[in-house]
Order: structure tokens, then sequence, then C-alpha cells
């Protein structure tokens, strides 16, 4: 199954949560951070202007690597993947 987000929505898949520390101590499951990095898998049409009704494209696509808040978008699963849809405008930036 396929997942597409409506408007300005996006769906990314986050990043794997760090195994262990800069110092490579081993990180319990227990103490990993939630990833706030993550690659866009689908995006949605785009914003709705109130006032004209034109939709305007979003400025991310599909493939950019981006980095969202930590309590930011809903976390669903989709075949057995955990993603998470996120506003655009919850998106921190992009990494290039």
């Amino acid at each position: 199954m396929k997942l597409k987000p409506l408007y300005d929505r996006v769906v990314v898949k986050p990043a794997e949560a760090e195994e262990k520390t800069p110092s490579g101590i081993l990180l319990p499951d227990t103490a990993k951070e939630k990833p706030t990095r993550g690659k866009i898998v689908a995006v949605g049409s785009g914003k709705l202007d109130k006032n004209t009704g034109k939709v305007h494209p979003l400025n991310v696509s599909v493939g950019d690597v981006v980095y969202y808040g930590k309590y930011s978008g809903t976390e669903v699963e989709v075949d057995g993947e955990k993603l998470v849809i996120v506003r655009e405008s919850d998106l921190l930036g992009v990494a290039e």
C-alpha cells in the first residue's frame, strides 16, 4: 500500500536512532532519542491558498533529507515501515 499525503503534508522515513554515543558507549532502547532527521518518501500537492483557491507547490521533493521537530508530525506504520506525516511548515531545514 502507498501513502499519498494531502495538501502541504509530506511523508518522512525517519533515520535510524543512534546505537551508540560518539565516545562508543552503547545505548539501551530506553535511552535512545527519537530521530529528528529523515528522507522524504512522498509529498502532497501543495498548500491551498484560502483567498484565491490556488495550490502553491511545496519547496521540498521526494528524496530530500530533512530535519523536523522531535515531537512534530504523526507517526504511522504502513506495511511494517514506520513513517512520519509532517506539514511542510513543521520542517526545520533541508540537508544539502
